[in-house]
């Protein structure tokens, strides 16, 4: 059996090797390494791709959501709802703009923001709410963008973990998560569903003033050099990672695809389980990628199974062991441990397994029966 990995990046580069070395080939033929004729490109087949007006690539998906904030104009002292259990990077960027972190808890069932939690929430200060499609799964959109069309809040979408998936409304539409909030936000670091051989980033928008402004932003706050109309930042997705990401882009389906058949392995081989709680999987499927697949471990020993998957060869990792509202740089007075219970739950229970594209049936039943042999002792 090939070596388990938690992605398996090499196995998947072998498969394109040849378009991506003739991508970057290109680059270094051509020595137009910032904002050169790649990132035009990919900048316009990901417009495409995700039916939005704008894409406006930049540095890393840490950047995409600081400019998206900034091109918002958000003011010192605004608050910004987001969810407790996620990558620290959502709250980091609200608090290096001065802005005021309002952390909540999530949903049991998806793990993503809770609709009522946000409502509680909201205050005369509240101007922004950043829901997080964790692991890959689409947030509940329809419904965030009807309460912040009553409370006239934006809205800025986190998919750094799941381009590509569709969240579907009441009338039978669906829309790309990332490009229905007033700005979205993504990241291509390797491990993504779309993911470079490095940094890089974009933001999402149908606004022509916010793209507009946007690109200003990344750029020092230049449209034209030397004329610095906005504050900027130097955030700029550079040519080589582009053409990276322009020979992935159009096998992001096949990729999400491929994730997703081994989501449902995964889940059918657990499926009944008393001890675990596996991903709800539609018939469709495609409102979750499956950047991670996140199993929880009920009245069992879920760090003992964690310890029993490395000694056998398996990676996995806890995404995410301390809530936000634990971290240190985040401690707030305000936050109350009660009212955190599913996130205070979740950090006990949740385990994540391989996913990626090149899992196989040999490995994927190796990874299970391995699962089940420690549960089932």
């Amino acid at each position: 059996m090939k070596k388990i990995q938690m992605v398996d990046l090499k196995s998947q580069y072998d498969k394109i090797a040849a378009t991506v070395n003739a991508s970057i080939q290109n680059v270094l033929d051509t020595n137009t390494y910032i904002n050169g004729p790649q990132v035009h490109q990919f900048q316009k087949e990901l417009e495409d791709y995700l039916d939005v007006k704008h894409v406006i690539p930049c540095a890393n998906g840490t950047d995409a959501l600081q400019i998206a904030m900034m091109g918002l104009d958000l003011k010192p002292g605004d608050e910004v709802i987001t969810a407790d259990f996620t990558f620290a990077a959502t709250v980091e960027v609200i608090a290096l703009l001065q802005l005021t972190p309002v952390l909540v808890d999530v949903d049991m069932h998806n793990m993503n923001i809770s609709l009522e939690r946000i409502k509680a929430a909201i205050t005369p200060k509240t101007k922004a709410i950043v829901p997080v499609h964790l692991f890959g799964r689409a947030a509940n959109m329809e419904a965030i963008m009807a309460l912040a069309k009553e409370h006239n809040l934006y809205v800025i979408e986190d998919n750094a973990q799941a381009i590509g998936a569709n969240c579907k409304f009441s009338d039978g539409t669906k829309k790309k998560a990332g490009t229905i909030g007033h700005v979205g936000a993504t990241s291509f670091f390797p491990s993504k569903n779309l993911g470079c051989y490095g940094d890089g980033g974009a933001i999402f928008t149908n606004d022509d003033a916010l793209a507009h402004k946007l690109r200003g932003i990344v750029n020092h706050g230049m449209y034209e050099r030397y004329h610095h109309d906005v504050v900027g930042v130097n955030s700029r997705l550079d040519s080589i990672q582009a053409a990276v990401l322009n020979a992935k882009l159009p096998l992001l389906d096949v990729y999400n695809k491929a994730r997703q058949d081994a989501a449902r392995k995964y889940s059918a081989a657990f499926e009944g389980h008393k001890n675990i709680v596996a991903p709800n999987i539609c018939d469709v499927c495609d409102c979750h990628v499956f950047h991670q697949y996140t199993l929880r471990i009920i009245d069992a020993d879920r760090n003992g199974l964690m310890q029993h998957l490395l000694d056998k060869g398996i990676p996995c990792a806890i995404y995410y062991p301390i809530p936000l509202h634990s971290q240190k740089a985040y401690l707030d007075s305000r936050y109350k441990e009660e009212d955190f219970p599913v996130t205070n739950q979740l950090v006990k229970e949740v385990i994540s397994l391989p996913m990626h594209t090149e899992l196989d049936e040999e490995q994927i039943k190796f990874i299970t029966d391995s699962v089940l042999e420690f549960l089932n002792k």
